[in-house]
């Protein structure tokens, strides 16, 4: 059997392992009591509610899907209009993932909530397990698509280092290309109602009427419940599958480029599948070390996971590396111990990025504190404060990026560029799982609200979500972290694929190529935000209506209309996600047909460049804001009630767009502009002459 042909074996046994884990575990999920009424009830409509969003934004985005797949199939020639097929593999994968998240996780909150009667440990359990069917969904699917993909191009074009290179990789793309258009709309929309139904409830519930975030008087709380899977489940499983797809896709177009021979570029055309795959082994090992014990904190446990997880995966790098790839060097100067240290970076660059997330927008850090301190005095200062945070925050990760890229660069050129980026999405299954974990939590403690749990239920559910909220903002580090590494690869393999070499900046086409690429992110985050903000306003005026129509809502004599705030975020997201998707999909066709490959060469870096640094400021100054309010709400400062926490609520709207909507939504930007300049690269380079 050739090379190719055993690792696609290797492929389907990790892919069935991961599914069979999410699988096993889900049944476990469902088979969980929830005897509590109320609180059946009220999960049934966040339930509802999740699913009926994501079957109307689904059904919006068939006829996208079709058009995409249509003028792939009609514009390419020969074998590579097969990518239109690989582009509906990858849009239904992403949607099948998104769908499963949403399942499990709105499963997951109300019996979370149940488990909470007994304590933290089993309460942990369920919400970690319903984040890890997320994670083990994600890398599963992903891995079936490869091999659904990758085995008829073999069985049709042989397995040569030339069929792969000329044939299959090219149709391959196409996967990656479906992945990131959905998830694009994932996080676009999903951020959208989220902060729509957020922002409502907080402003006119917290502040105005002066009752509890998750009260049940409050008719924006279930969409906000609603909106916390939508986005944070559902957008960041998209955002991260498609990360993981196009990292593993760049690194295999990067190792068939080199100038190596053709037995040893095969090797390093199938390595990202086997190190994908062996990372997979370590999640699931890092998932059965997440365990408390009596006295000791969910985020000791979660860690415990993650970084127990990466070491597990360092050991495999080594192994698969030295007896995959052999002892001595390759005709291109790469060896085992490049690729190694390589893949070693990228899990260090990711674990590094999550520590100066957690240091910038965690609770009681020196960034966060003097966030408190400024809401003293009230709005303004917290907004200015909160703002210096975000950009400051933006240095060191940028840095660290920075380093990891010459680093891995010095070790294997471009191909270690690449699997440092793998390397840092090497354990996605865990790290995907940890990040779920949070709006299960989330939702638990709003469910135990408005199902009148005890006081000691909602304890400990305020316990988990705390944590919730540093793995969030450590899984938004690893997903811009991850995004500038992927997207630079996929910059490199699209520069090869062209057929452009040397770029000079001072070339009149690419400077204002770098320039209308470090304009765009900031135009799509406006478009992002204003839509929250008209999302926003319909549902202040909502909430203002029914509380001024049903006075007997606040007197707990009336029932609120929670399906009407849910429609509402539900048509303004759908809305919303339309325009700012087309501008990411158009962009680089018309940059690449209109100004030439050197031109969208030139947006590809501006892009890039602008879209990291706004995407850290955006997603670390929304979460400092976050949990400054959560301080004081704690007893921090002047205490719940108070001016200084009218002022955190204030910066908390303020931020909830920037770290749940725009922010995240430019990871995806960034790569999705990548892997479009990477699919019509064939064309450009006929339409071109090149």
């Amino acid at each position: 059997m050739s090379t190719l042909g055993w690792t696609l074996l290797i492929v389907a046994g990790g892919s069935l392992l991961a599914l069979g884990y999410a699988a096993t575990k889900t049944r476990w999920i469902f088979n969980q009591p929830v005897e509590n009424k109320k609180l059946k009830e009220i999960g049934g409509f966040v339930a509802e509610g999740a699913m009926a969003f994501l079957a109307r934004e689904y059904k919006v985005l068939v006829p996208f899907v079709l058009l995409v797949a249509a003028f792939l199939a009609l514009a390419n020639q020969g074998v590579l209009r097969y990518q239109a097929v690989a582009f509906v593999v990858g849009a239904m994968a992403s949607a099948l993932a998104g769908f499963i998240g949403m399942k499990v996780a709105t499963a997951a909150n109300t019996r979370t909530t149940e488990a909470a009667q007994g304590g933290l440990i089993p309460a942990l359990k369920v919400a970690f397990t319903g984040g890890s069917i997320m994670g083990m969904s994600v890398v599963g699917l992903a891995m079936l698509g490869f091999f659904v993909l990758l085995l008829p191009g073999m069985l049709a074009f042989g397995s040569s280092i030339e069929a792969l290179t000329e044939q299959v990789l090219p149709i391959v793309s196409g996967f990656s290309l479906g992945a990131s258009s959905m998830a694009l709309f994932a996080r676009v929309g999903g951020g959208i109602f989220t902060k729509a139904a957020d922002v409502g409830a907080d402003l006119v519930g917290k502040v105005e009427a002066e009752i509890p975030e998750d009260d049940p008087r409050n008719p924006a709380t279930i969409a906000d419940n609603v909106g916390d899977n939508v986005g944070d489940v559902a957008g960041m499983g998209a955002d991260l599958f498609e990360s993981y797809v196009g990292s593993i896709i760049g690194a295999m177009v990067l190792g068939a480029s080199l100038a190596a021979g053709d037995a040893f570029r095969l090797k390093l055309v199938v390595f990202p599948l086997l190190l994908a795959v062996a990372g997979i082994v370590a999640a699931i090992a890092g998932v059965g070390l997440v365990q408390v014990k009596e006295g000791k904190s969910a985020q000791a446990a979660l860690n415990k996971g993650t970084f127990g997880a990466a070491g597990i995966a360092a050991i495999f790098s080594l192994v698969l590396s030295y007896f995959f790839l052999g002892r001595g060097e390759a005709d291109g100067g790469i060896g085992w111990l490049s690729v190694f240290g390589s893949s070693v970076l990228g899990m260090v660059a990711g674990a590094l990025i999550g520590m100066i997330t957690e240091y910038y927008t965690g609770t009681n850090t020196k960034p966060v504190n003097k966030i408190v301190k400024s809401c003293e005095t009230g709005a303004a200062t917290t907004l200015i404060t909160g703002m210096g945070v975000g950009m400051a925050s933006a240095f060191i990760p940028i840095a660290i990026i920075v380093a990891t890229i010459l680093s891995s660069h010095a070790f294997a050129g471009l191909y270690g560029i690449a699997i440092a980026a793998l390397g840092m999405l090497m354990t996605l299954g865990v790290q995907l799982a940890v990040d779920a974990y949070g709006p299960i939590a989330d939702n638990a403690g709003g469910l135990a609200e408005m199902s009148e749990f005890p006081p000691k239920v909602r304890g400990i559910t305020d316990e988990l979500d705390a944590v919730g909220n540093t793995t969030a903002a450590i899984g938004k580090g690893f997903a811009i972290g991850s995004a500038a590494l992927t997207s630079i690869i996929l910059f490199s393999a699209f520069r090869q694929q062209v057929g452009v070499g040397t770029i000079d900046l001072m070339n009149p086409r690419v400077i204002s190529g770098v320039l209308l690429g470090a304009v765009l992110p900031y135009l799509f985050s406006s478009m992002a935000m204003n839509a929250v903000g008209e999302a926003a306003f319909a549902m202040i005026e909502e909430v203002r209506r029914q509380f001024r129509e049903k006075p007997g809502i606040l007197k707990n004599t009336e029932q609120p209309d929670y399906k009407r705030c849910v429609d509402i975020s539900t048509a303004s997201a759908l809305k919303g996600m339309i325009l700012p998707g087309v501008i990411a999909v158009l962009s680089p066709v018309l940059v690449g047909f209109i100004g030439g490959p050197k031109m969208l060469a030139g947006t590809l870096i501006g892009v890039t460049a602008s879209g990291v640094v706004l995407a850290i400021f955006m997603s670390n100054a929304g979460g400092a804001w976050d949990n400054a309010k959560k301080m004081i709400e704690g007893g921090a400062s002047q205490g719940k009630g108070s001016e200084a926490h009218k002022a955190a609520v204030v910066g908390d709207t303020v931020g909830d767009p920037f770290k749940d909507t725009a922010g995240p939504s430019l990871n995806i930007l960034i790569k999705l502009m990548a892997i479009i300049s990477l699919v019509i690269a064939p064309m450009l380079k006929l339409f071109w002459g090149l």
